[in-house]
Formats: structure tokens, C-alpha cells, sequence
């Protein structure tokens, strides 16, 4: 007979699993210490956790355990319980309760079911069982059943136990009334706990879902942004294994828990989600002239207006008296000369190279030598002032202007992320994905922020968003580099102050860059 002292000590460990539950995040890992903690309490040798189907109508394996034969399906083991068990339905193809399996009864009725011995019970079907023993020579005897409700008493899993534990002999006894109510307790306070994870986990689910939508808007308005948005925080979660698994130097004190992971994760999936308010044209501009479409096509126009206008001077010019010959060798001139000239503005268009002295020179010299009629017959400068500036680009394709709005996006990510009530745990959303411009000598944007002033977390973006963009492999206005000339211009990088050296070293030495070669960059990138 169970003492006074053993029952106190079970209420003291029954507290404690609740505790334990509750602050349990993984479902897989919630699920198995449910179990393992029923067959603790109740010194069971063997248990099954189901759960109930979405549609209600069966029972899934979830959890099974028996120590004594070390059969381990589920949680943390190897073997999935779904697979390897068939589901236990609660109604037969005839609509009729199935009361005849024990843990289907249960569910159905919500009443515990304690059985001392299954080759003895009465009105219920073990046959499965005794084939269970024969194939392994165990003994399936005492059985408590019993069935998880939430807080608003739906049916939403079955606690099995099997073949409990006598403390002084080790010997199978029944199921004491004790037991029972132990095991009642549990169940209670596990499917609260269970419910909770669940609803939580929807909520999760839905967030994530949200942030999604938003990036599906980008993607519908630049395919190329986009991908970034998928890529980004991949490589951010690569990077922040590998300091995490850091034991030397300045992050050996780096860790990050599930509830770290999962703060960085989101926030690396909304650390572009400014780039909504971004101008397409602007996000998109391929070249240099690229507004809505590419205007280099108006300039080539111009030239074949300009080399008809000479033709027609031309045979005004023979008309007048002037020798053929002459006048045919300067209009043919005049048209070598646009030739040349209208490929160096192609050229200068591509944005893919710095433009050197000489090359804007060749562009001033363009804007000032040609002129043309207008539609409306006016005497015009053959580039605008919108075109030259724009064709004097010294590197890439944006303006200083177009600049300021590619670097508003961070502005209004961060303005959209502080509007909204983040919980406790998702706190330094804000500051993580807010801080992927900055630079480690506080020359960055948008609020210049020095190395000491921002968390490893926001560091290792920077360092995923660079990388990220570098290699980029569907960009219009430029090839992804090869992984040699990424990790050169990275290094250049940590050398002028803007990253963090100690991440660049992680990155480098537990070839972050290798891993992440290989899921998204092409072969020839690979050098």
C-alpha cells in the first residue's frame, strides 16, 4: 500500500511536470514529455499519446514507449509513431462507435478506463494486444486509458499506460486508484498545456503566413527583390548556426536558444518589407536610362533623325552647287561619327563597369556636339538634363536620388516593424532587421550606428544581406559574382569598417559562404 510520504512526493513531481510543460515550445518534444511524464508518475512500463485527427474521426500514434522493450517511436526517436502504426478509428464505415477498442472508447465516451488485466477485461478487443505479446514475448496487463480534454472539453488526445510498476517488487500490478487520479491530473493539465502550444503555434503559423503575403506583394512588384527576401534569411540562419557553434573568441559566449532562432528568423524574413513603398522602376532599373522602359531606344531615334537631317542638308548642299563628292563624303563622315558616338552611350547605358574620366568626358562632349528638332519642330539639347546625369552614373545604374530611395526602404521598414506590439519575445525584431545598413565605424544608414551599438544579431544580417547581394543570380542589372570575387569584395569590406571582422572570420573559417554556395548559387559561380 502506497504511503502517505510517496503520495505527497508524486504531487510534488506532478507540480513540477506541469511547470515543465508549460514553458515546453517544440510540440514533438511537448508530446514526449507528456507521455514520459505519465509513465513516471504512475511507474508505467510501457505508453501510447495519440492524438485526435483534424477531422475527428480517428486516433494518430504520436508517442509509443515500453522501456522494458525498448521500443521507441516518435519524439525525439528515430522512428515516427503515424508510420509505423495504423490510425485507430472511432467509428466504423457504418457510422457505429467503435467502443471496442479501449482508447477509441475512451475518446468517444471522455471516461477514464482502468483495466487490471487485458487477457481477463470484459467487453473490450484486445486481440491486437495478445498478437503484440505473441510476436514478442511480452505480457500486456494492466491498461489505464485515459482522455485529454481542453479547457473548453473537446476531445483532443488519449493517454494510454501500460503494465504498471510495483516500487518494492518491479513486479505488473493494476492501476491504483491513486494512479488514476494522478494520471487525470496530468491529462488535464497536458492538454491545456498542449492547447496552448497548439493555439500558439496557429498564431505562429498565421504570422509567418502574414509576412509572406507581404513578400508575395514585393515579388509581384520585382521578382528580383524577392528572391533576396527568401535568400537573406537562409543565410542569415547559416551564419547564426555557425557563431552559435563557436567556442574560441569573442562570440564563444554567442548562444542562441529556439526562442533567439525564431526572433532572428523573422526578422530576417521582414528586414526588406520597406521595399513595398519602393518605385518598381526604381527597384528594377536595369540601366542607366530605364524608367518604365529603357529610354537608350529615344537616343538611337535622335541619331537617325539627326543622320536624315544631314542627308537632307546634304542634297540641298548638291542642289545649290555644291560638288557631289563633297558633300557626300561629309554627310558619310557625319554618320561614322553617330555610329560611334551612339555606341558609346550603349555602352555607358549598361552601368555593369566604372566610368572613368575619359568615358564621361565622352558623354559631356555628346550632350554639347549634337543637336535636334523636337516633335514640335523646336531646336533641342540631344540629351536632357535627366539623361546626361543619368548617363554619367559613375558606377551601377543609380542616381543620387534613386540611391536615396533604394536606402528609404530600411527607413520604412523600420517605421512599419515599430508600429507594431511585438511580444516579448519578438522584441528586437526592429532593431535586427532595422540595422542591415549600418556599418561597424558608424558610417551606415540610416542612423549611423557604431559596432558597440548594435547586437551580434543585426551584424550577422549585414553581413547575409551583403553576401546575398553580391552573389545574386537574377538580377537585371548585373551577373552573380563568383564565390572568389564575393569573398574578396567581402573581405575589402571588413577591412574599411563596414562589417564585423570577428563575424567575417566565422564566416570564412566555418565556410558559411560553401553552404550557402550550394543551395543558390549556379555552377559557374562556383571557382
Amino acid at each position: 500500500m502506497e504511503t502517505l510520504d510517496d503520495l505527497f512526493s508524486r504531487l510534488d513531481q506532478l507540480n513540477d511536470i506541469g511547470a515543465s510543460l508549460s514553458s515546453e515550445r517544440q510540440l514533438e518534444r511537448l508530446l514526449e514529455k507528456i507521455l514520459l511524464a505519465a509513465k513516471a508518475i504512475t511507474r508505467a512500463d510501457g505508453g501510447t499519446l495519440y492524438l485526435l485527427s483534424e477531422d475527428g474521426k480517428h486516433l494518430h500514434f504520436e508517442i509509443v514507449r515500453t522501456d522494458s522493450l525498448q521500443i521507441a517511436f516518435g519524439g525525439s526517436a528515430a522512428l515516427p509513431a503515424s508510420g509505423n502504426f495504423p490510425d485507430l478509428p472511432l467509428y466504423g464505415t457504418d457510422g457505429v462507435a467503435n467502443n471496442r477498442m479501449v482508447a477509441a472508447y475512451a475518446a468517444i465516451t471522455g471516461k477514464t478506463v482502468n483495466i487490471a488485466d487485458a487477457y481477463t477485461a470484459a467487453g473490450f478487443d484486445f486481440s491486437g494486444t495478445r498478437q503484440f505479446d505473441e510476436r514478442t514475448g511480452y505480457r500486456s496487463q494492466s491498461f489505464l486509458t485515459v482522455p485529454m480534454k481542453n479547457h473548453e472539453g473537446e476531445l483532443i488526445g488519449v493517454l494510454q499506460l501500460i503494465n504498471a510498476l510495483s516500487p518494492q517488487t518491479g513486479q505488473t500490478v493494476a492501476f491504483s486508484a491513486a494512479d488514476q487520479r494522478l494520471a487525470e491530473s496530468l491529462a488535464s493539465q497536458a492538454a491545456i498545456a498542449l492547447t496552448n502550444r497548439q493555439l500558439v503555434q496557429q498564431l505562429e503559423m498565421l504570422f509567418e503566413s502574414f509576412i509572406k503575403l507581404i513578400n508575395l506583394a514585393i515579388d509581384d512588384k520585382s521578382p528580383y527583390t524577392a528572391g533576396h527576401c527568401q535568400r537573406v534569411p537562409e543565410l542569415t540562419m547559416m551564419l547564426a548556426d555557425a557563431a552559435d557553434a563557436t567556442t574560441e573568441g569573442p562570440l564563444a559566449d554567442f548562444k542562441l536558444t529556439d526562442k533567439d532562432r525564431y526572433e532572428l528568423r523573422i526578422a530576417a524574413l521582414l528586414h526588406d518589407c520597406g521595399k513595398i513603398t519602393t518605385p518598381v522602376h526604381v527597384v528594377d532599373k536595369a540601366t542607366k536610362l530605364q524608367t518604365i522602359y529603357d529610354r537608350i531606344h529615344l537616343l538611337e531615334t535622335r541619331f537617325e533623325v539627326i543622320k536624315r537631317d544631314a542627308e537632307v542638308h546634304m542634297w540641298r548642299s548638291i542642289a545649290e552647287g555644291k560638288e557631289a563628292g563633297e558633300a557626300e563624303a561629309i554627310y558619310r563622315s557625319f554618320c561614322q561619327k553617330c555610329d560611334v558616338d551612339r555606341s558609346i552611350l550603349r555602352q555607358a547605358n549598361i552601368g555593369s563597369e566604372k566610368m572613368s574620366d575619359a568615358d564621361l568626358a565622352h558623354i559631356q562632349r555628346i550632350a554639347g556636339e549634337y543637336r535636334w528638332r523636337d516633335v514640335e519642330g523646336r531646336d533641342a539639347p540631344f540629351l536632357s538634363a535627366d539623361e546626361l546625369e543619368n548617363l554619367s552614373i559613375r558606377t551601377g545604374t543609380l542616381t543620387e536620388s534613386e540611391r536615396e530611395i533604394i536606402n528609404h526602404h530600411i527607413v520604412a521598414t523600420i517605421r512599419m516593424l515599430e508600429q507594431l506590439p511585438w511580444p516579448k519575445h519578438l522584441k528586437n525584431v526592429p532593431e535586427y532587421a532595422g540595422g542591415h545598413h549600418e556599418r561597424m565605424d558608424g558610417k551606415g544608414y540610416p542612423r549611423g550606428l557604431k559596432r558597440e551599438e548594435m547586437s551580434w544579431q543585426a551584424r550577422i544580417m549585414g553581413i547575409a544581406d551583403i553576401f546575398e547581394a553580391l552573389t545574386a543570380k537574377d538580377r537585371p542589372y548585373k551577373e552573380g559574382m563568383k564565390l572568389s570575387q564575393a569573398l574578396k569584395i567581402l573581405e575589402n569590406f571588413k577591412n574599411g569598417g563596414h562589417i564585423d571582422p570577428d563575424l567575417h572570420e566565422v564566416f570564412t573559417q566555418s565556410e558559411v559562404y560553401r553552404k550557402y554556395a550550394e543551395s543558390y548559387l549556379r555552377e559557374r559561380q562556383l571557382d
